[in-house]
């Protein structure tokens, strides 16, 4: 599977829906699909252009940390002690290299997964969410920060707690994905429901 993929987007809803659903945190940062082969990574970002050469610390831990051969769709997140620092993601968007250079050292970055696209020469595009998410869980159950897996439920209470909880901390809401969904590229098949 090579770039570029169109993502799956989400549109936006008033209040979380219930149903078969699986819900998951809304994170604040730049949406990016990953691509990693046998000894390189591909960083695409949402409108399929290269993120690679904005977060050189994340590419080379991604070739580190990612297994062989697979797609994951995720974010790319900056932490601070005050929580996701989206201004912060933003100043890497810079067009000296030695700027990005020192920001990748001052404030690193991160890798949020939370599909996954394929795995090994298989798309897993065609298989419906919770199958994909159990595949994820499996591929990156090993994986050392910074690159992470995001917390998933299937109870609507959880997801409602959560998007009071954390608004402010950086978390900009709640993403409900049908479970027997498959991976729709360019569609708005997701829920997303953002702090008011």
């Amino acid at each position: 599977m090579k770039p570029p993929i169109a993502p799956m987007l989400a549109k936006l809803a008033d209040e979380l829906p219930a149903g078969d659903y699986l819900y998951e945190p809304k994170w604040d940062g730049f949406r990016a699909i990953v691509f990693r082969g046998k000894d390189q990574v591909y960083i695409q970002s949402r409108d399929s252009r290269p993120l690679d050469r904005y977060f050189p610390e994340l590419h080379d831990t991604l070739l580190e940390r990612l297994p062989d051969s697979c797609v994951v769709d995720g974010e790319i997140v900056i932490a601070s002690s005050d929580g996701l620092d989206f201004d912060a993601l933003q100043l890497r968007l810079h067009p000296a290299a030695s700027r990005v250079a020192k920001l990748a050292k001052e404030t690193p970055s991160a890798f949020v997964a939370f599909d996954l696209l394929a795995s090994g020469k298989r798309s897993l595009m065609e298989l419906p969410q919770e199958e994909r998410r159990t595949a994820l869980e499996q591929l990156l159950r090993n994986v050392k920060p910074p690159v992470y897996l995001t917390p998933v439920t299937r109870d609507r209470a959880v997801a409602l707690d959560w998007l009071t909880r954390f608004e402010g901390a950086g978390l900009d809401g709640v993403i409900a994905k049908p479970s027997i969904e498959t991976y729709q590229p360019g569609k708005r098949a997701m829920i997303k429901v953002k702090h008011a």
